[in-house]
């Protein structure tokens, strides 16, 4: 039954996602403002269909302002995408992921080059640029995805496009917490968690043959980097709050945050 509800799952994502790209793409292509907003109702559907269930802690964003948050899974992706408008910051060789490459082109990626010191300056102003003109970016702070039982090191000269006047960052934290209903175990979070050599497709279809889960995302207080004294300062705080978020909801210990208002909470289960 598990492989028969993981094929369900494929045919029906396709066939919600084939005719749909056409559409983001006309509304990309025209600069139309639902270009924002069309990838979080799509992605709405998609973790209805996957079968996440996404628990929101904390205050969302109420003005652009670059995310920055630990990278468990491409699983991340639908999720935050779910929780609010977002266009993700993504490695270079992204673009080139097959389907994958071009939804991530059709939500507005900023694609980085981290090998080239130009092309990095220049997908920093990008980045400025987008934040300044309303949009909200998820950065994966890492630099790498993990296992999903830590976060590494935050990596300081990802946060150079928030050193200008007024740019926001906030903290969130992404915890793989619940699998069919129960707490999730260490031992199951790898079959969710994509990081090391794993190849894409094989841990695709592992996950959706493992079952429906459930993640919590908690929105930690945002800050800037003159308020921190510097993006290095504010990379280490960053981290530490991430950090902490994700040893409490793990531990069943993330109340204290406080829980969004019902109609803020996005709650979604697998049918």
């Amino acid at each position: 039954m598990s492989t028969l509800r993981a094929a369900s799952i494929l045919a029906r994502c396709a066939i919600l996602t084939l005719p749909l790209m056409p559409v983001q793409k006309l509304l990309v292509a025209t600069g139309s403002r639902h270009a924002r907003t069309f990838p979080h109702w799509y992605h709405r559907q998609v973790a209805r269909i996957v079968g996440l269930k996404v628990k929101c802690i904390g205050e969302k964003p109420d003005q652009a302002c670059l995310i920055a948050a630990n990278h468990v899974s491409w699983l991340d992706i639908p999720v935050l995408s779910a929780a609010l408008p977002v266009s993700f910051v993504a490695k270079q060789e992204v673009s080139g992921w097959g389907i994958f490459g071009s939804l991530a082109r059709l939500q507005r990626s900023v694609f980085i080059n981290r090998e080239r010191r130009q092309t990095t300056g220049e997908s920093r102003d990008e980045i400025q640029e987008r934040l300044k003109g309303g949009d909200t970016l998820v950065l994966f702070a890492e630099g790498t995805s993990s296992d999903g039982n830590r976060v590494l090191p935050f990596r300081s000269a990802f946060f150079a496009s928030a050193e200008s006047d007024g740019l926001l960052v906030q903290p969130v934290t992404l915890a793989y917490d619940g699998h069919w209903g129960l707490p999730m175990t260490r031992r199951r979070r790898p079959f969710y968690a994509w990081y090391g050599d794993m190849e894409l497709p094989g841990h695709l279809w592992q996950a959706l043959v493992a079952g429906p889960i459930e993640v919590t995302v908690i929105f930690h207080k945002p800050m800037t980097v003159a308020g921190e004294g510097g993006r290095k300062h504010l990379a280490r705080k960053a981290e530490a709050v991430v950090r902490k978020g994700l040893m409490e909801a793990l531990n069943g210990r993330n109340g204290e945050a406080g829980s969004q208002p019902e109609g803020n909470r996005l709650n979604q289960s697998h049918k």
